[in-house]
């Protein structure tokens, strides 16, 4: 039965991230991102990591996209607006990124594939704050570090976004 839910969540949780990219319409890409939120929160129930799975909820399908469409609808976005798909030089590099990026994914997975884990860890300790924070600042530091500076530069990128919008 927990093989059958992971899986579930897991292909939801895929179609929520092809929805985000592949929706013409900001808010049905955001709504698509609520279907990945959860999904992911089910996948962590699904791992008995309630923490993680009411942390996902209440901060990301939560706080986040509701921020996201409030953003959106401020904006007004209209479809005619919206830039079409060119392939110039920035295309281009955008095109390459993505391809590091998928090829990088890719090595993870393969990588992740070929990692022995623990077949029982102890339930008590899969999912609780202390545990998280051990693992997160010890274990996956450099990791953190690296989706802290993603994040920053998303940011930053959001904003030169706007502000260029507004001139």
């Amino acid at each position: 039965m927990q093989a059958i839910l992971f899986s579930l969540f897991g292909a939801l949780a895929i179609a929520g991230a092809v929805g985000v990219i592949a929706a013409r319409n900001p808010v049905y890409s955001a709504l698509s991102l609520v279907l990945n939120f959860f999904s992911l929160a089910g996948l962590y129930l699904s791992l008995e990591a309630q923490f993680l799975a009411v942390a996902q909820v209440i901060v990301y399908a939560g706080a986040i996209v509701v921020l996201f469409l409030f953003v959106i609808m401020l904006l007004n976005l209209q479809p005619e607006s919206l830039p079409r798909l060119r392939l110039d030089l920035t295309g281009l590099l955008a095109l390459l990124l993505g391809a590091g990026l998928l090829m990088g994914i890719g090595a993870g997975l393969w990588a992740f594939a070929r990692t022995a884990f623990e077949r029982n860890p102890e339930p008590s300790s899969v999912g609780t704050v202390d545990s998280l924070g051990r693992t997160l600042f010890s274990t996956y530091l450099v990791g953190f570090e690296l989706v802290a500076l993603l994040l920053l530069v998303a940011m930053i990128g959001a904003v030169m976004l706007a502000k260029r919008r507004f001139k």
